[in-house]
């Protein structure tokens, strides 16, 4: 029974690993696009490199810029936790920090409680689809984009 378990436990170890702390989220790389008539919002990723992921964001009307912002995504440290952490600087702003959080939900969640809104920011994928989702803490009050592979 003992050589069972020992078994068990060593096939279950890589996979707990991976759930504990995941490497940079490589398959967000690339432009994606999100339009509704004149309505449009464009995010980028740059693939993981030197443990780093830089990503950039706009959204409009029309010829009008109405939103901008510059992410990072960096690996986790001693006062993060293990993980990746999702930095935004929203039009300039001081950078806020969101932790990497396990979530039941497919994909990568990054979680800052102590922030107004918002408070958890996820991403996963559909197919070929990027679907990037904001929201309180607890998954409330979410606001979701559908981003198509820019060509």
């Amino acid at each position: 029974m003992h050589g069972i378990a020992l078994i068990a436990a060593l096939l279950a170890a890589p996979v707990a690993a991976a759930e504990e702390t995941p490497p940079l989220p490589g398959w967000m790389a690339g432009c994606w696009e999100q339009v509704e008539g004149e309505r449009w919002t464009e995010e980028c990723w740059t693939a993981p490199r030197a443990g780093t992921m830089l990503g950039s964001s706009r959204s409009g009307r029309g010829d009008t810029l109405i939103e901008w912002e510059t992410m990072q995504i960096l690996p986790g440290d001693a006062a993060s936790g293990p993980g990746p952490v999702f930095w935004g600087s929203p039009r300039g702003a001081a950078r806020t920090a969101f932790a990497w959080r396990p979530d039941a939900g497919p994909g990568i969640a990054f979680v800052n409680a102590a922030h107004d809104y918002p408070q958890r920011i996820r991403y996963w994928r559909e197919g070929e689809n990027l679907i990037a989702e904001i929201a309180l803490a607890d998954g409330s009050k979410p606001r979701r984009w559908t981003y198509r592979p820019r060509r």
